[in-house]
């Protein structure tokens, strides 16, 4: 077994974005994020299936054709390959945890 303690430095993969891992395995790979107010993901995707669950704050995901508003105790899947982006249009940091499989350790939208 693996242990990787959660004092794991964050990356700022965008402005306003910090990722962070928790975990990571084989199969999967589990990470803690944090989006300013005001920041955001562009619209991206990925083969990896995601699925995750927000701690604080309010984060309005943009999907394809429409657009959904989560707050904290909500979680969501994202299949591999769909198109989403996220948005942070609240005053307060959104944090949250997202696990991927297969694991994804370097988001392309970052670069």
């Amino acid at each position: 077994m693996e242990i990787i303690g959660t004092d794991s430095d964050p990356t700022e993969a965008l402005d306003g974005v910090r990722l962070a891992l928790l975990a990571g395995g084989e199969a999967m790979n589990v990470q803690q994020f944090a989006i300013d107010p005001g920041a955001s993901v562009p619209a991206h995707s990925h083969p990896h299936e995601q699925a995750g669950y927000l701690v604080e704050g309010t984060l309005t995901f943009v999907l394809d054709d429409e657009e959904r508003e989560l707050g904290p105790g909500d979680s969501y899947v994202i299949p591999g390959g769909e198109s989403h982006g996220a948005e942070n249009r609240g005053d307060e940091t959104v944090r949250g945890i997202d696990v991927f499989n297969p694991p994804r350790e370097n988001p392309d939208w970052a670069e």
